[in-house]
């Protein structure tokens, strides 16, 4: 198979819509990481991403009969974008169908290229069940995003130019993985020519299929993924991606959203482009790897794979970068309610960083309740903090990692209701959608009071809700029924450190 693969990349017909993107080096990184770091532009592409490689190189060289029934893809994004903007230049007729919860910008971007688009769904499971019966319903040709030899043999030119652009002289490559067509591609193909070179695989920690495939020697679906990088939000992995990934590439390292944040920021500076959580992805890797292994003097190239990102989403980005890069970090701390006690906190524990959140809450005459951010430098250790805060008399916890607390306390205001009772707390994810809360409270119907509700919007295809709900000891079974039947993915979090302290 390998030698097939490797004649179809070299025979590929992608530079007939696509274009050969640079390897740009990037000194900034490159300095403060102390290795040579590169980054390989796909979101350069006419589509701004990697897709339009695969997905041009498979529709260009269908039969003819195949081209006549048109094609139909499902895709949440980049692959939809790829499909659309081959079919217009073939002239084939295309149908896409786009899960609801699809950012607008997407959509028409589509649209706009001639294709037609049918919204359908939540997620991009459900699109492709649509898709797959429509297929057969109206004898369509279906282009699949990744699972198919064609489609990574195009993004395997990826590597082809890694090679040529570098003299070969690199180190290790970053490649991020949704279903695994750009990583299966490029692995094979570098792999054939320099079996030293490592290829070394990202997936976000709550994405990762490919990483938790090849631990267990087998295709694992995963019961849910995370949205945030909406790009790479895959249950499960191709079956000839996921072989060609066994025998070629040597690792795959999980990052988390933080991780992913930073190295958005990371990328702009490096290029002044922004690019999106999945484009930024194989970055995020780079930098976790060189961190965790204290790796020093090497090549490195990260794929940037793509910059197809809601201009709203940049706000969440910002707030979570200085935590993503190290330079944040988040905390509780209950002090005395008494004269003084915040001036002594702030010289004997803040000292001289620069705080970048503070607020105070009056929990009881004799206890208050501090939620504060302050800027560290990537080698401090937030244990120190805590250290000295209580030698200072003061009860100290670390919320720098909990997603409650970054997601939605951080922007509360208020504080406990001590009318509330039997109050358990979940945090949702909504799908963007007029309707969804709608939908939740007709499933809920008299049921239970709610009790406290947060929403903010991130710019993403999913809503993060907080809700409060009041239910009597006696009915968890209902609760349960209640949870399965509305479908939202959730997670309980009535025992977190940061709901007590502050909500």
């Amino acid at each position: 198979m390998l030698d097939s693969l490797l004649r179809l990349i070299l025979t590929a017909r992608v530079y007939e819509a696509a274009v050969e993107t640079p390897l740009e080096y990037a000194p900034s990184l490159s300095e403060s990481l102390g290795n040579t770091v590169f980054l390989k532009r796909e979101d350069l592409q006419p589509v701004f991403s990697f897709k339009l490689r695969g997905a041009y190189n498979k529709i260009a060289n269908l039969s003819d009969e195949d081209k006549s029934k048109g094609i139909i893809a499902a895709s949440a994004g980049n692959h939809a974008q790829g499909v659309a903007y081959s079919a217009k230049k073939l002239n084939l007729k295309a149908l896409i169908i786009m899960p609801l919860t699809t950012p607008t910008i997407k959509v028409e971007a589509v649209r706009r290229m001639g294709a037609q688009v049918q919204l359908h769904g939540d997620n991009y499971s459900e699109a492709a069940e649509l898709c797959n019966s429509l297929a057969k319903e109206k004898n369509m040709t279906f282009i699949h995003p990744f699972d198919d030899e064609l489609i990574i043999a195009g993004q395997g030119t990826v590597g082809d130019e890694i090679m040529r652009q570098s003299g070969g002289r690199v180190d290790a490559i970053f490649i991020p993985i949704g279903g695994g067509g750009l990583i299966s591609g490029v692995a094979a193909y570098v792999k054939a020519l320099n079996p030293n070179i490592k290829i070394i695989g990202v997936e976000p920690e709550d994405s990762d299929a490919m990483a938790r495939s090849l631990a267990a020697n087998e295709l694992v679906e995963l019961d849910s993924v995370g949205i945030f990088a909406d790009g790479v939000a895959v249950r499960k992995v191709g079956k000839l991606t996921f072989d060609l990934c066994q025998k070629h590439i040597d690792e795959v390292v999980r990052v988390n959203t933080d991780a992913i944040c930073g190295a958005i920021k990371a990328s702009f500076l490096a290029t002044r482009a922004i690019v999106e959580p999945a484009g930024a992805l194989a970055l995020a890797g780079l930098q976790k790897w060189v961190t965790d292994n204290n790796i020093q003097g090497q090549r490195l190239v990260a794929i940037n794979s793509g910059a197809n990102m809601n201009f709203e989403r940049l706000r969440y980005i910002a707030e979570r970068t200085l935590v993503g890069e190290q330079r944040e970090a988040l905390f509780a701390v209950s002090i005395p309610e008494k004269p003084d006690s915040l001036r002594r906190f702030c010289d004997n524990v803040v000292e001289d960083r620069n705080i970048t959140e503070f607020r105070y809450r009056l929990a009881t005459r004799s206890e208050a309740h501090i939620f504060f951010g302050m800027t560290m430098s990537p080698k401090e250790n937030r244990q120190d903090i805590i250290k000295l805060a209580k030698e200072s008399g003061f009860n100290c916890t670390d919320l720098t990692e909990n997603e409650l607390a970054k997601t939605h306390v951080r922007h509360m205001v208020g504080g406990r209701a001590k009318t509330a009772k039997n109050e358990r707390l979940f945090r949702f994810w909504f799908p963007e959608r007029p309707g969804a809360l709608s939908k939740f409270l007709n499933a809920m119907g008299k049921t239970w009071n709610i009790s406290l509700f947060h929403y903010r919007l991130h710019g993403t295809d999913f809503g993060r809700v907080l809700i409060g709900l009041e239910i009597p000891e006696n009915q968890n079974d209902k609760l349960t029924k209640f949870l399965a039947d509305v479908g939202y993915r959730y997670q309980e979090e009535s025992d977190n450190p940061a709901y007590k302290l502050f909500l």
